[in-house]
């Protein structure tokens, strides 16, 4: 059937599609069940959203799964983050080094303490904070490095971890994108000395709005506890550097989950890995029928190397216009669109070209709020980081198969190969 479809005239031109049917069954997300529906209806009624008995348990279930000690939960991924800087010992006038190219709330927090960041090189194929980039950028001030494991695919986390214990810094990892996956055997999330994840309802883990931190560092999570979490603070907290201040949230926030979320949180884990296991084998499948076709190379780890891409959050192709003649990845994502498919320019827009991070005065400072406690102008500009600006034309998105239908899998996949074959065509 596949080579048939490819022979044929491409839609844009007028052909037939490849794609004929809607396939809602692909790609439904989250799952929700009568299971959830009642999880949530129990806290409703109970009228304890703002409590924090389901949360713990939640948590602990959460910490088992992951593979670490401690586990706290947030209102949403961002103030995980804030708060893992925070329990890491980030202050006024630190830096943290993270990639550009990644979704603003692994690097924006860190105004609101005080602090700033350095933007470090993504690697092309990986689309992750490039090891061989970070060391330069080390100063007395810079405290954490943040790596993201970005579109799923887990960050190298060896020499990243090797830089920082060379220098003294602990290592946050950026989770949101990849729950479950695996770099070299080893859970995501459970190597740094801390991470941190959203778990909104578009993740691959979703649980409504929510987040996670998870650490074996007792400081940091009782930090992470006192920055936010001021109703859970008499019972928890130990550290003499903290106790005197119980009862107050020490940044002033409120970090609280609902707990219809937790609620829902707790039957999603029961349910993940399967889950999990659908979405990998439908975005392997899809890879594996597309090898060898130009102009496509899939964004995932090489087969054999221990390392997973979790629940795949929002996929992505590197798109090599060399192979097909030069054709411009616009023309490509709407030839592909026309027969169907589900494709877009993927990358995010790099964080160091934006004005938030190169002009804006957030605090009322007199200077903008990026080089406002520094002791000079770490603002990048453009062409300083050449790999992560120009991946908006090498990257496209991808369909998100959350199940694994060969017969339905089949019609993408001559989609994209019909395209891909017909290049020539388009130009």
């Amino acid at each position: 059937m596949t080579s048939g479809v490819t022979g044929q005239k491409l839609a844009v031109l007028g052909g037939p599609k490849a794609i004929t049917g809607e396939h809602a069954d692909l790609f439904g997300w989250p799952i929700v069940t009568a299971e959830d529906e009642q999880a949530v209806l129990e806290v409703l009624r109970a009228g304890s959203m703002s409590g924090d008995d389901v949360t713990r348990k939640f948590e602990a279930e959460y910490a088992a799964y992951q593979g670490c000690e401690f586990t706290l939960s947030f209102c949403n991924g961002t103030a995980a983050l804030m708060a893992a800087m925070y329990g890491c010992g980030v202050r006024r006038g630190d830096e943290i080094i993270a990639p550009s190219l990644t979704y603003w709330a692994t690097a924006l927090p860190v105004f609101a303490l005080g602090a700033t960041v350095v933007f470090a090189e993504i690697e092309a194929d990986s689309v992750c904070l490039d090891p061989k980039d970070i060391e330069h950028r080390i100063t007395p001030r810079t405290k954490t490095i943040v790596p993201v494991h970005y579109c799923g695919h887990p960050a190298d986390m060896d020499p990243i971890m090797t830089i920082a214990r060379k220098h003294g810094l602990k290592v946050i990892e950026d989770v949101s994108h990849a729950h479950g996956a695996l770099y070299k055997g080893r859970m995501v999330g459970s190597i740094g000395d801390a991470s941190a994840m959203s778990m909104m309802s578009g993740k691959s883990f979703a649980t409504g709005e929510a987040g996670m931190l998870c650490t074996n560092d007792r400081v940091i999570y009782e930090r992470a506890l006192a920055l936010g979490h001021y109703e859970r603070t008499d019972a928890d907290l130990t550290l003499p550097e903290l106790t005197p201040f119980k009862g107050l949230p020490l940044g002033g926030y409120k970090h609280r989950v609902n707990q219809t979320c937790s609620a829902m949180g707790r039957v999603q884990l029961r349910h993940y890995p399967e889950r999990m296991k659908a979405i990998q084998d439908g975005m392997n499948y899809f890879w594996d029928g597309l090898e060898g076709v130009p102009g496509l190379h899939a964004h995932r780890p090489p087969k054999g190397s221990g390392s997973t891409m979790g629940g795949w959050y929002n996929p992505l192709s590197h798109y090599r216009p060399e192979e097909l003649g030069g054709l411009p990845i616009d023309k490509f994502i709407q030839a592909v669109n026309a027969e169907g498919g589900h494709s877009w320019r993927a990358a995010n827009h790099p964080l160091h070209l934006h004005p938030v991070f190169n002009d804006a005065d957030i605090y009322g400072d007199g200077k903008p709020t990026r080089i406002a406690f520094s002791d000079r102008d770490l603002r990048q500009g453009k062409g300083t980081l050449p790999v992560s600006e120009g991946l908006s034309d090498r990257c496209l998105g991808i369909p998100w198969f959350k199940r694994c239908v060969p017969k339905e899998i089949d019609e993408y996949i001559a989609a994209y190969k019909k395209v891909a074959l017909q290049a020539s065509a388009l130009k």
